[in-house]
């Protein structure tokens, strides 16, 4: 097969004359037509793998753009749009012909384009955070790949059985919703459909069958309530138009596979009516609802509160001929553009002028949908790419509420959003000030559910900081994320302190000055040890446990240990007991009660009169007095036993901590022997006493313990 030759350009002169009947400039109608050929060149000798040659199907994205009244640019984009990426074509080539403008939208779409497309692993991700870069970018990058992926989807069929499944899911789960979100439904409900056919083929036509067989009831229905509400409107001297409207099958889909019979789904039955003005949209609504009963709660005003995407429309459901249920739709002729063609609405009012509708959606960046900014503000949020996958499918591509300020600024919001989401959205500022909520003119708790329409005013107060318990309070990952950032500043300085109080500390304890061990050459040889860049990180990982105080003295000071070691050289293998006294085998040793040495502690042995030798660690103060009668002593590292030990957990608190606390010790495998609660003014300490295997599973159990952040220092006890 050969590529489109100049005998068969009338397909391309469609293109131009349904570019025509929204933009008639001879300049960019010219830049349109070099595009073409620009593809056309490129593409020659390329083929689809449904056969037919490849300029076809840039051809075809070219004409489904002029169905949403792309701009010349974007239609020029359309053509060339796989031209940087399948043909000998550089981008400089392509800007030295076309401009920087064109060419950013072919790259944008080109470097979607490249990615690994798929909703079950791990590219999904970076599939989000580029197309949001597309998007963010240039919302007309979107509008080129919807109008690619739609092509592709109609020609699916070509492709092999498991890769149709895969594309049916990325355009259901990704696309239809963007497109969704951009307004533009008739590419949206197409890409459902076809999607539908191929996931679940006999769930789709099962359904086709069946509106085929009710569509001769249901055309003369709907003929049969046209004609009366054109009457109706006429005798009235309103000037409209009126359509049936088609439901599609995946909306079918959707509401028989929340249980609904077909025979239930009464919006299948649907009329829209255009009319020329707002008042004649209300005027309609009221003549209708003066002839026919309405079904409650099925009432819609979108005119008054427009959604995100700019769609306007009156929306109820009337009980109609022989007592059908109707769904009607009013609008005006500019509304229904939008409401088709979304965003890209604006393109088709450029040339006269402009209208209402389109200078709305053309009037600032803003109006390129909250969509955006909420998918700008959360990539700004640092948060995980699981977060960002969720929030990006559960808040931006779902159901959302809409609720006002007292001034009548419309706010939006995930569903099951709280007053402190709609706080942190105002600002970040107001969501950590807050301390009440009214809604409707009454006082609300902050874990109050919005609903539409709500009417909220956040109470603050300079002084007030966020709590942690709103984590569980909020909907909004967003909203989670900028809390969660704000007690992770918080908790670093509280860390830092903590840190560098349990450094000081154990210098202390072990005599060493300070000025001398935080000289700059030591500081220098930590920093290098522990991989981080300066004293603030590690004291930092101190607080926060990643650090134990004595693994960073012993930095500085392991050259001096190394002199002066303490293991005695014996066969520890063949010796049973727990302590090797140096120089004896059989010896009686009892541990002290005073500092109860576990293994793993710097120890002393003390000769005793007529009890063998206690064992004490190296820095218990009832060593003081018993110096002339000690002996070097050391454990044996064939020791599997548990040792006693005692120690405080000191909280900066009063209340009553003891449940986590236990629970915490307990998950760490160490066996509690007594817990005690001793009241120091306003703050609690805990005395406990365990079985533990040495000192290095009571660190980890300290490290533990210190995550909690009233935990304010823990020491062992020494009698």
């Amino acid at each position: 097969m050969t590529s489109l030759s100049k005998d068969q350009i009338t397909t391309f002169e469609e293109i131009i004359s349904k570019v025509k009947t929204y933009n008639t400039d001879e300049e960019e109608l010219a830049i349109i037509k070099k595009a073409y050929e620009f593809a056309k060149l490129k593409h020659e000798g390329q083929f689809r793998k449904s056969g037919e040659a490849y300029i076809y199907h840039p051809m075809n994205v070219a004409l489904i753009l002029t169905t949403v009244y792309a701009d010349y640019e974007t239609i020029a984009a359309g053509f060339m749009h796989d031209v940087l990426e399948d043909c000998d074509c550089t981008a400089e080539e392509m800007e030295n012909e076309f401009g920087s403008e064109i060419t950013k939208l072919v790259k944008g779409v080109t470097k979607l384009s490249k990615i690994n497309f798929s909703t079950e692993n791990e590219y999904l991700i970076d599939y989000y955070k580029k197309i949001i870069v597309g998007m963010s970018e240039d919302v007309r990058v979107i509008i080129i790949k919807l109008a690619d992926r739609l092509h592709n989807m109609r020609t699916l069929w070509a492709i092999p059985e498991d890769r149709q499944k895969v594309k049916a899911h990325e355009a259901l789960d990704i696309l239809a919703p963007i497109a969704h979100h951009l307004g533009i439904h008739k590419i949206k409900s197409e890409l459902e459909d076809l999607s539908l056919r191929y996931l679940k083929p006999d769930v789709f036509y099962d359904i086709a069958e069946k509106l085929n067989k009710t569509k001769l009831e249901r055309d003369k229905t709907v003929y049969d309530m046209q004609q009366e509400v054109t009457n109706l409107l006429n005798e009235h001297h309103i000037n409209h138009e009126i359509k049936g409207r088609a439901k599609s099958i995946y909306s079918i889909y959707n509401k028989l596979d929340k249980g609904k019979k077909f025979s239930d789904i009464y919006d299948l039955l649907a009329l829209r009516i255009l009319v020329n003005t707002e008042q004649e949209c209300y005027l309609a609504l009221g003549l209708i609802h003066s002839k026919y009963r309405p079904l409650p709660k099925r009432f819609k005003d979108y005119i008054a509160m427009p959604k995100p995407n700019m769609y306007q429309s009156l929306h109820t459901t009337v009980f109609g001929t022989d007592g059908y249920l109707f769904e009607i739709q009013i609008r005006t002729y500019e509304m229904d553009e939008v409401a088709e063609n979304g965003i890209a609405s604006h393109w088709a009012y450029k040339e006269n002028g402009g209208s209402k509708v389109a200078a709305n959606l053309m009037s600032s960046t803003e109006q390129k949908l909250q969509f955006f900014k909420s998918i700008i503000d959360l990539s700004h949020e640092g948060l995980s790419s699981e977060d960002f996958v969720n929030s990006i499918k559960n808040e931006v591509l779902n159901n959302n509420i809409y609720v006002f300020t007292p001034k009548g600024d419309v706010i939006e919001l995930p569903k099951g959003a709280t007053p402190l989401d709609f706080a942190y959205k105002i600002h970040t500022k107001v969501g950590e000030t807050t301390v009440g909520a009214i809604v409707n003119n009454n006082i609300v708790p902050l874990n109050y559910e919005l609903q539409d329409n709500d009417i909220v005013k956040i109470n603050t107060n300079k002084n007030s900081t966020p709590s942690k318990e709103w984590l569980n309070m909020v909907k909004s990952t967003q909203t989670k994320s900028k809390i969660k950032s704000f007690f992770t500043k918080n908790d670093r300085d509280i860390y830092i302190e903590r840190g560098k109080y349990a450094l000081e500390k154990e210098l202390r304890k072990r005599k060493i000055s300070f000025a001398e061990f935080l000289s700059e050459e030591n500081i220098h040889k930590i920093c290098e040890v522990t991989k981080v860049d300066d004293l603030e990180e590690v004291y930092l990982n101190i607080g926060n446990g990643k650090s134990a105080p004595n693994s960073i003295i012993n930095i500085v000071t392991k050259e001096d240990d190394q002199k002066s070691p303490k293991v005695v050289k014996v066969n520890s293998k063949s010796i049973d007991a727990d302590i090797i006294v140096s120089g004896l085998d059989k010896v009686k040793v009892n541990l002290a009660n005073c500092c109860n040495p576990i293994y793993g502690d710097e120890i002393v042995g003390y000769i005793t009169k007529g009890n063998g030798i206690t064992v004490h660690r190296l820095n218990c103060h009832n060593l003081e007095m018993l110096e002339e009668r000690t002996l070097e002593v050391t454990w044996n590292t064939n020791t599997n036993k548990r040792y006693l030990t005692c120690f405080l957990i000191h909280t900066n608190t009063s209340d009553n901590n003891m449940l986590d606390l236990m629970q915490t010790i307990s998950m760490q495998n160490i066996n509690i022997d007594g817990i005690k609660t001793i009241k120091r003014n306003d703050k609690n300490s805990y005395e406990v006493t365990c079985y533990v295997t040495g000192l290095e599973q009571f660190q980890k159990l300290t490290l533990a313990l210190k995550k909690y952040l009233y935990v304010e220092d823990i020491e062992r006890v020494i009698r």
